[in-house]
């Protein structure tokens, strides 16, 4: 069922606009956890975010796929991506309190580099030299974004780069998945797993959020999180990777937006430049799988 369907004209488009959709509702999940994490402790935030993913995608998708929402057949496997997406969530969130929004997805974009070096590293697929080059310019750029040792620099990005680490792992792991499990399935099983594990750092901390603004803001981000992940997951079904990478980095310019409109922030010169290095780089591997 999570097998790519037909490579026609109508299934590409069908894709190209999943994953649209996909980008546009994580720029709106960062910028609303960006937003919350200002006044509610991140770890109840993360778990928030996850509590209302898990009963939006099952209020949503119950009545048409019944049984079948809960049927899995690697849990091991769900068991550690669910671990990672927790890691993952928490690390990006504790970022947001520090940098822009337009800092942290610039660092997200190194991980279509970051796929090829593990599948390189871990898997034994061949780079050639002008894919290692690719490789190490894209790393420039991820360095001109971070500015170590300039007055720029936050210590903060490390946890961005540990995230866009765990996500190319968590990318290779969801290719794995796709083979035996429903997307949907998956997805609802991804947020569960961080429900159940940090509901009971959430609730030892917890501080009762100050107003419906609020709560409205925290649901928003489980919808745009589950919606997110399940618009990632049917896209791959329509069309294949190369197809859909390079509609991804247009999530960079709804961070940007959404820094600028809610937080008055504006990428300076430096964010501009590693940002346009890491998706060339990156553009250029999704090119070279082409070929």
């Amino acid at each position: 069922m999570s097998q790519l369907l037909s490579d026609t004209a109508r299934n590409r488009q069908i894709g190209i606009a999943l994953v649209t959709a996909m980008t546009l509702m994580f720029a709106v999940l960062d910028t609303s956890a960006k937003w919350l994490v200002q006044t509610v402790p991140v770890l109840q935030v993360v778990w928030l975010r996850f509590l209302f993913h898990t009963i939006l995608t099952t209020a949503i998708f119950m009545p048409s796929m019944g049984p079948e929402l809960f049927k899995i057949k690697n849990p091991r496997l769900q068991l550690l991506r669910g671990v990672m997406l927790a890691l993952m969530t928490g690390l990006n969130f504790f970022a947001l309190q520090f940098l822009q929004l337009a800092e942290t997805a610039a660092v997200q974009f190194s991980v279509p580099i970051l796929i090829a070096l593990i599948s390189a590293w871990l898997l034994g697929e061949k780079l050639d030299a002008k894919r290692w080059v690719a490789i190490c310019v894209g790393f420039a750029g991820v360095l001109i974004i971070i500015r170590p040792g300039s007055q720029s620099f936050h210590p903060a990005i490390f946890l961005s780069i540990g995230n866009a680490f765990l996500y190319a792992a968590f990318n290779l792991m969801t290719r794995k998945l796709a083979s035996s499990d429903h997307p949907i399935s998956t997805q609802l099983a991804s947020a569960a797993v961080p429900t159940v594990l940090l509901m009971p750092f959430a609730l030892w901390q917890w501080q009762a959020p100050d107003g419906w603004v609020v709560w409205a803001v925290i649901v928003l981000t489980g919808l745009t999180g589950g919606l997110g992940h399940a618009a990632s997951a049917l896209a791959h079904r329509y069309a294949t990777a190369a197809v859909l990478g390079p509609f991804l980095y247009q999530q960079i310019i709804y961070m940007s937006v959404g820094g600028w409109l809610i937080f008055g922030q504006i990428p300076d010169f430096a964010v501009v430049v590693g940002a346009s290095v890491v998706v060339l780089s990156g553009l250029y591997l999704l090119w070279s799988e082409l070929t």
